[in-house]
């Protein structure tokens, strides 16, 4: 049985606690800086609720809190840490701190600890999400085959190499915001032809949804599967001209840009 230690139980760190509790073999602790929502989340999943000092203490210690407090619970945490590295025990911390490096995590506790470094992305929420990931030196394939197993319903792990979890990051962590712009800007041209708005939301939505699975099921590039929509003379290619002339596809890119460059700024 793997043992879970939540600290931080926000938006992100609460869905991974919810996927994880998915999985029957996992025992989960929560703990958060606002009590009340470690108690909450802990009666909806079934975990208990315990200090950073007993999340410290499980096999994967998982840090959901935000990138500025990360140095700060990592110093109080290196008591513990040494503890336990003394009596030769098994654990993985595990950051999900935007522009934090493995490097960093490791000064931060102390010592050259396992570290895994994760980006995961808001659909995790319901088991959809992507989260990138990358191991330091000090994981076994062991643990990280623990780990993935433990979180498995949270959705598509992807390995990458740490220099590129900032790019990753930019599509898979920030393009949630931009598909709902693209989504919303969608319904928003079918309300203007008609539609209810809830009609025009669910349209919209099953789309996107659907041609993204369809992408990645039948392996297709986007470009083709764009061509066979557009009939000659038809209506699609009339859009897309529009879309084209309105600088779209470079606006999606400069915003893809735009995150990355924030992203390792940080």
């Amino acid at each position: 049985m793997a043992k879970l230690g939540f600290i931080g139980t926000g938006n992100m760190g609460g869905a991974l606690a919810k996927a994880a509790s998915k999985v029957h073999s996992n025992e989960l602790f929560l703990t958060n800086r606002h009590a009340e929502k470690a108690i909450r989340l802990a009666a909806e999943l079934g975990g208990r609720v315990c200090s950073n000092a007993e999340a410290a203490g499980c096999d994967y210690i998982i840090l959901g809190v935000k990138p500025r407090g990360m140095g700060e619970l990592l110093r109080s945490l290196r008591e513990i840490l040494e503890q336990r590295k003394r009596r030769r025990e098994s654990f993985v911390i595990v950051s999900m701190a935007t522009g934090t490096s493995i490097k960093q995590v490791q000064n931060w506790a102390g010592d050259i600890y396992p570290v895994i470094r994760i980006m995961p992305n808001t659909p995790v929420a319901i088991g959809e999400g992507t989260i990138l990931y990358a191991c330091s030196e000090q994981v076994t394939e062991e643990q990280k085959r623990g780990f993935l197993e433990a979180m498995a319903e949270s959705g598509l792990f992807v390995p990458l190499h740490e220099s590129l979890i900032d790019a990753g990051s930019a599509v898979s962590g920030c393009g949630p915001a931009f598909v709902c712009m693209f989504l919303e800007a969608m319904a928003d041209g079918a309300v203007a032809c008609g539609l209810s708005r809830e009609d025009a939301l669910r349209l919209s939505a099953q789309t996107m949804a659907g041609t993204a699975k369809y992408l990645l099921e039948t392996g297709k590039h986007p470009g083709e599967v764009k061509d066979g929509v557009c009939s000659p003379g038809g209506t699609t290619i009339q859009g897309v001209r529009r879309l084209e002339e309105g600088g779209v596809r470079a606006d999606i890119m400069d915003a893809v840009i735009a995150a990355y460059e924030k992203n390792s700024s940080i």
